[in-house]
Parts: C-alpha cells; structure tokens; sequence
C-alpha cells in the first residue's frame, strides 16, 4: 500500500464461514462482491449520478483468504473518460494470528455514469 490514494479503506469486513467454497477457503465470487463494492464507493461520488459496473479487468488473486480473516478493500479513481471512469482496487487481509497485512487481490473496475433510465451519461464535471 505504497500509494498515497490508499490512506483508508473503502470497506472493511470479516470473511464470515456462510461464504466459502467446497474447500473452506473463501468463494472468490464474494472477494469480487466486496471489491465491486469498494470499487462503487469512489466511483459514485466521482460520477456525481448512479453508477453501473460494466468490466472487470485484471484480477488477479495472489493468496487465499480464510474463515475469521478482516478483508480490507482500498479503492481511488484511476482514470476517468466522458462517461466512464476506472477504479483501481487493492484488497488486503489481517490473519486473526498476525499483525500485518497481506495482499490478496488487485483489478480494476470498469464504471459507467448513468440516468434514471439507465442511459450513460456525462460524468460531472468539476472545476
């Protein structure tokens, strides 16, 4: 977490056993959940209107994660275009025996800013 963007993280959750895959070890469908989740936290205020996930690009799972373990999701704009942006997230675990953290995950989500009709529109713009 050598970026300065990841001061704090956008959620922060225990992997609870109701999530695991036929091993035991945690389903990655939920690490991307939480990800995705992350991933919106940022992109909505970004957007400044509804947002929707249209891609996932680059995932990349380097270690499980177990039962008990604290998943902490750090995510920031990476890049924006007229009606999409890019968010970049990090995903760290606490082991219930240790002290650091480890990184787990990394991708990048793909957003899209849309209307009350689910049409894209213009991020908002700022000055």
């Amino acid at each position: 977490m050598s970026d300065e963007h990841f001061k704090e993280p956008a959620i922060k959750v225990i992997a609870m056993s109701s999530d695991t895959n036929a091993d035991g070890d945690m389903f990655g469908g939920w690490i991307l959940s939480m990800m995705d989740l992350a991933a919106s936290i940022p992109a909505r205020k970004a957007a400044g209107n509804r947002i929707v996930t249209v891609a996932v690009e680059n995932i990349v799972f380097h270690k499980p994660v177990y039962v008990g373990d604290c998943l902490e999701c750090y995510a920031f704009v990476e890049k924006t275009g007229r009606t999409s942006l890019t968010v970049k997230v990090e995903t760290f675990v606490e082991r219930r025996d240790q002290e650091h953290k480890e990184k787990i995950t990394e991708g990048r989500f793909v957003m899209v800013s849309i209307d009350k009709n689910r049409k894209p529109v213009p991020l908002r713009q700022t000055s």
